[in-house]
């Protein structure tokens, strides 16, 4: 009887082991099992988080790439470039779910993708606006090079002109004359005889000068180094020309002979310089001695 006791409560004894040990094996089947549901779920989001990186870093060479070209679009780039590195910050510190990052990069390379195409499309416009600035300059240094030419020789052809327009003054004389009571002019070579000294020249024809009045200064000078005459001065610009008498001639393009009267008393002897102005400029000039 005690015995049958006893392998009954042996009995029990196994059961309830029995059911705790299998409790235990459900429970450790548990714990592995969602232990692998974990794993599996952070190597998926750990493998997601890389592939939405991979996919920023690409994104971020891409612009970089396109902003070293500096281009006009270069601001603009940059702004979108610095949002990818500002994702790839973010996506570093998360541990969740990364869709949300998929999504926004999704949105940046639709993005990316027209700006890139803008981008090209300025660079191939700025390709064909060099090749037009190019040709242009081509062909403003021709004609620079060309207008030089020009200029030099419109240069040379004025000066050409100007130099054949200049008047010349040939056979320029100066004679002492005794005037006699009858008003008749006597040439004489002694400076007690002289009265009066004839200074006479040639306006040579010109078919190029300009024709009108023209305005010449005869200066007389004796042998004591004075000006004879009106003595007056006149000034071109910073010369000054002292003068005996201005004749003014009227000139139309064809030979003209201009003599001019300078009378004087006690004439000095020795040499007379006699000295013809246009303007500033010596024409002619000339010489004769008085005994």
């Amino acid at each position: 009887m005690e015995n049958q006791q006893k392998n009954s409560s042996l009995k029990a004894i196994i059961a309830v082991l029995a059911v705790l040990l299998v409790g235990a094996l459900v429970y450790i089947f548990k714990m592995t099992s969602d232990t692998e549901v974990v794993k599996t779920e952070l190597t998926t989001t750990l493998s997601e988080k890389d592939a939405v990186m991979k996919d920023l870093q690409e994104l971020k060479a891409t612009y970089d790439a396109a902003i070293a070209e500096n281009t006009s679009m270069s601001d603009e780039l940059i702004q979108e470039r610095d949002k990818v590195v500002g994702l790839m910050d973010e996506l570093n510190k998360s541990k969740g779910d990364v869709s949300k990052y998929r999504s926004q990069v999704r949105s940046m390379q639709s993005k990316m993708n027209t700006l890139i195409a803008e981008n090209d499309e300025l660079k191939k416009q700025n390709g064909v606006l060099t090749t037009q600035r190019d040709s242009t300059i081509t062909v403003l240094g021709e004609s620079k090079k060309y207008n030089e030419v020009l200029v030099g020789q419109n240069e040379e052809l004025t000066k050409t002109v100007e130099k054949a327009s200049k008047l010349t003054i040939l056979n320029t004389k100066t004679a002492a004359y005794k005037l006699k009571n009858s008003g008749k002019q006597v040439e004489t070579d002694k400076a007690s005889r002289a009265d009066v000294l004839k200074v006479s020249f040639t306006v040579a024809e010109n078919q190029v000068a300009k024709s009108g009045d023209k305005t010449y200064y005869v200066q007389v000078i004796d042998s004591k180094n004075n000006v004879l005459g009106d003595k007056k001065t006149v000034s071109f610009g910073e010369t000054n020309l002292t003068y005996s008498f201005p004749t003014t001639v009227k000139y139309e393009n064809k030979t003209v002979n201009v003599s001019e009267d300078l009378p004087g008393k006690d004439f000095a002897k020795g040499t007379y310089f006699i000295n013809i102005f246009d303007n500033d400029q010596l024409v002619s000039k000339t010489s004769f001695s008085l005994r």
